[in-house]
């Protein structure tokens, strides 16, 4: 079964991605999914919080009740950011990738 990519997320500096996401539907009403990567090398601190702070800003993700993201295993920024922005989060770790369940907090109108 294909899932249909709804949007893509980028942080760049000096016209370079740093960071990229995908954002997707899932089969779950409510569920959004986003596949999370940074560049490897250095990076400009909080490009990882950025990254979370730009699919978070998505209107798909706006509309959702439950983030379903995968990060890299020890990208802590990412996860921090995740904490600080939604309710429950519950995190795993899956070989050098992390899964990060998080329930979604309404956004005020």
């Amino acid at each position: 079964m294909t899932r249909t990519v709804l949007s893509v997320v980028r942080v760049q500096a000096d016209g370079r991605v740093l960071a990229e996401a995908e954002i997707r539907r899932t089969e779950v009403p409510g569920v959004v999914a986003s596949a999370m990567h940074v560049e490897s090398g250095h990076l400009p601190l909080g490009t990882g919080a950025r990254l979370v702070d730009a699919v978070l800003a998505d209107p798909e993700v706006g509309r959702a009740e439950r983030l379903v993201a995968t990060m890299p295993l020890g990208d802590t920024e990412m996860l921090d950011r995740v904490r600080q922005r939604s309710g429950e989060v519950a995190a795993r770790a899956t070989g050098a990738t992390k899964i990060v369940e998080a329930r979604l907090l309404p956004r005020p109108r």
